[in-house]
This record gives structure tokens, C-alpha cells and sequence, in this order.
């Protein structure tokens, strides 16, 4: 099978089928996947090398996104989230988009940014000056201090000096622009920072402050751009044309209110956050850089938007996203480093692109929804699932009791309970069970 993300019904079939298409597909066998992915791939002993005071192994489900196309590459995308729909609606949503040529997606070479700060300065009016003057010196000196980094082709390319605060602070910060190749940056944006503090505070007579990155990395932001056909957006009861109306007023309501806007950024990171985590990335730094560069004008806004351009709906998302294929939790954690292989991607730049990419069809799902049947409809029909397992189903029972309260519109533990004993009684002759059998429905997020 030539590399695709393309499987209708993918969801219908079981764990074990699911692996063997993803196998063909991407050259992974199903072996890898089971040992890299069974029980959360991260045993206790090594779970005690990561973090401490370990007293196990907390595991969430590893899915895929299907149908993404970014860069006209297929990939099928590793995501690890806890949410019923998120999965499905981001494969749905990324058909929407391949029928309009899938995701374009520009990334910024990966600039990190490391702080200085330097307090109780002397010379507030000059001291930018000193820095800057002697700027070629200071570079080199701070990439003695990451020899690694500088052998792959990496290290400080810019220094910057800012003056911030009134002059009763007399505070100066100062930052290192570090090109960290496929790293993600930290520990590398650290050394910097701690190596060259006291020659700064030297040179503008003051002393150093905190010694640290910052995650508002915003010379490392990754752009994308889809364009969906409207006449795919249609629902049963709406027009593409409608439901394209819909989403750009969504649109336009987060970019006139914060209040929605941190909704509507919360449905992009739905997206990019799993895709992040199963990657073995740091989630919450780029949590902090997304929002705080969804505030960097004073106020919150949309990291995404939407407007019409005639018969398609065009999609942009613009963000911050420092994310590394090497180093860090990747060299220890298998289901991490095959999430990475099942991605078959060269650099951390194609990494930045999908997860952004993810993230835009999370948010097409989302507002698509709000826009036409409410965003309960398809969240609470997955959600059904995790309620049939609560109450005791197992095995094709927890599709059947699912289907039969969502049927019900009662999707409660109760309801579910109720469903199951049914069930199980109708189970004892064939009429009862052939007659519950046609209690199915198809699940809205079909991502076929």
C-alpha cells in the first residue's frame, strides 16, 4: 500500500485491524506498535527515571488523525488525549480540507529565545550600547557554552537588548536568539543564559536577575492556510453555504470577544496538545506561547480565522511551536519515538506543521458544529461509548448500548444500565436479540 491517511471506516474495525492498515501504510509493523503502544509503552521502572516518587504508570488512548495532508505528504498523525470526539472530529475535519487541497503550511526556522535580566543597573542609559558593541565577542562566547548545538549547523545567530520597566527599576533584559535545529530548546536556551549572565551584569554595571527561556517563542511560529470547499461543510438540514456563514460569524464573534476566543483557542489546542504529547513533546510550553501570543497585542484573540472567498471557506492559523525530534523525553520513551517514525518526518519544522495543521481542523470541526448542529450532538454520541463501559458493557455490547441511548437521547449511567439489562434479557432468545440488533445508529463523526 503506497503511504496514504486515507481509511474509510477506520473506526468500525478493530484495535489489531487497525494496526495492520496503519502498518502497510506507513512501514511500521504491528509488533512495534504493540510493543511501543500496549500499557502506555513506559513500564514503572522507567516511568522512575522520568519524574519522582513513582508509584506507576498513568495511561491515556494513543489514537490517529486520518486524512491529513500537509505539504502534499500524507501523514497519519499519533494523538494521546482523554476527550471523547477530539480524534474523530479532526479526521473529519481533515477531509473537509484534503477535498480543498489539504493544509499549506509555512514554519520559521527554530528560533528558541533566552533572557537575561539584569537588575540594579548603573548605566540604564548606555548599557544597551555596551551589550550591543560588543555583540560578535558575546555570540562566540555564548556558543562556547553549546558545542553540541554549533556542530549540527546551530547556536546564537542575534543578541537584543531591551530596557523595560520605568527607570526606578533600572532593569535591563537581554536576549540570546538560538537557532536549536531539531531540538526543542530549553536546555540549550538555559546554558546560554546562566553562561553569559555575569558578563552582561559586568558590562552595565548591575547585577543578574533570572537566567531563563521564555515560551512566548515567537520567532518560531508556524502558519497555515486550508481552503475547504463550502459545498462539503453541508449538513443534513443546513447548505455549505450556510454553515460557511455560520463559521466565519463564529470567527468573527472570537476575534470581537476574549471570552470566546479562549474557547475557540481551547479547540485548537485540543488538536495540537495531543499531538504534542504523543510525540513525547512538552505540552504545556506550548500552551503558554500559544496563549500568550494570542494576548502579545494587549488583547486575548484567535489564534485562527475564517472568512468566505466565494464557493470556499478559507482557514489561517498563526502560532508559536517549539517543538524538537531529538533529545529530551524521546530518547527513553518507545511509544514516543514511534509516534515520531509513524509520522516519517526529516525535522522538527514538519513536526511544527502537522501538529498546527491538527490544530486548524480542530477548530474547523468545533466551530463547523457550532455553527450547524451544536456542539453536544457528535461529542455526547462518542461520549456514549465511555458511558456503556461505565455501566458494565463489554465487547460489541458497548457499541450496541451506546447506539441505543444516544438513540434515546439519554446518555446517562443510568440509562446506560438500563440499556445493558435489556440487552442481556433480549439476549436469551434470538427474536429479542435480532430485534435490539437494529438499535444502531451511525456515529456522526464517521470520519470515512
Amino acid at each position: 500500500m503506497a503511504r496514504t491517511s486515507r481509511f474509510p471506516g477506520f473506526y468500525k474495525i478493530t484495535v489489531a485491524e487497525r494496526r495492520s492498515l496503519v502498518s502497510e501504510s506507513t512501514g511500521l509493523s504491528s509488533s512495534q506498535m504493540a510493543h511501543a503502544f500496549d500499557a502506555g509503552g513506559l513500564n514503572p521502572e522507567a516511568a522512575d527515571k522520568f519524574v519522582e516518587n513513582v508509584l506507576g504508570v498513568y495511561a491515556l488512548p494513543l489514537g490517529v488523525a486520518l486524512n491529513v495532508r500537509v505539504n502534499g505528504h500524507d501523514h497519519v498523525v499519533p494523538m494521546v488525549v482523554e476527550e471523547p470526539s477530539v480524534v474523530a472530529a479532526a479526521s473529519n475535519a481533515a477531509k473537509m480540507v484534503r477535498s480543498g487541497g489539504g493544509f499549506q503550511v509555512e514554519v520559521d526556522e527554530p528560533i528558541m529565545t533566552s533572557q537575561v535580566q539584569l537588575i540594579e543597573v548603573e548605566d540604564l542609559a548606555g548599557g544597551p550600547q555596551a551589550i550591543l558593541s560588543r555583540k560578535i565577542d558575546l555570540i562566540a562566547r555564548a556558543n562556547r557554552s553549546i558545542p553540541g548545538l554549533v556542530r549540527r549547523g546551530g547556536g546564537v545567530r542575534d543578541i537584543e537588548v531591551r530596557r523595560i520597566g520605568t527607570p526606578e527599576d533600572r532593569m535591563l533584559v537581554v536576549h540570546f536568539l538560538i537557532d536549536c535545529r531539531d531540538a526543542m530548546g530549553a536546555n540549550l536556551a538555559n546554558s546560554v543564559a546562566e553562561a553569559m549572565s555575569d558578563e552582561l551584569a559586568r558590562l552595565v554595571r548591575g547585577r543578574a536577575g533570572l537566567r531563563i527561556l521564555t515560551n512566548l517563542s515567537d520567532r518560531r511560529c508556524v502558519r497555515v492556510t486550508c481552503r475547504v470547499p463550502i459545498d462539503v461543510l453541508q449538513t443534513e438540514s443546513m447548505s455549505g453555504a450556510e454553515v460557511a456563514d455560520g463559521i466565519v460569524n463564529a470567527s468573527r464573534f472570537a476575534e470581537l470577544d476574549p471570552y470566546r476566543a479562549a474557547t475557540h483557542n481551547k479547540g485548537i489546542m485540543n488538536g495540537v496538545d495531543a499531538v504534542v504529547i504523543a510525540t513525547g513533546n512538552d505540552w504545556r510550553a506550548v500552551e503558554a506561547g500559544a496563549h500568550a501570543f494570542a494576548a502579545r497585542d494587549g488583547v486575548y484573540k484567535p489564534l485562527a480565522t475564517w472568512r468566505r472567498d466565494g464557493a470556499v471557506l478559507v482557514g489561517k492559523l498563526e502560532m508559536p511551536m517549539a517543538l524538537g525530534t531529538v533529545g529530551g523525553t524521546l530518547r527513553v520513551h518507545p511509544a514516543a519515538r514511534l509516534a515520531l517514525e509513524m509520522l516519517a518526518i526529516s525535522h522538527a519544522g514538519e513536526l511544527a506543521a502537522i501538529a498546527a495543521s491538527v490544530g486548524l481542523a480542530s477548530n474547523l470541526a468545533a466551530v463547523r458544529a457550532l455553527a450547524s448542529d451544536g456542539i453536544q450532538r457528535g461529542h455526547m454520541a462518542l461520549h456514549a461509548r465511555s458511558v456503556a463501559v461505565a455501566a458494565g458493557a463489554e465487547g460489541h455490547d458497548v457499541e450496541r448500548v451506546a447506539a441505543c441511548i444516544v438513540e434515546a437521547r439519554d446518555i446517562t449511567l443510568e440509562a446506560a444500565k438500563r440499556a445493558l439489562e435489556c440487552l442481556r434479557r433480549a439476549s436469551a432468545n434470538a427474536g429479542g436479540a435480532a430485534e435490539f440488533d437494529e438499535l444502531s445508529l451511525q456515529d456522526p463523526t464517521d470520519e470515512a
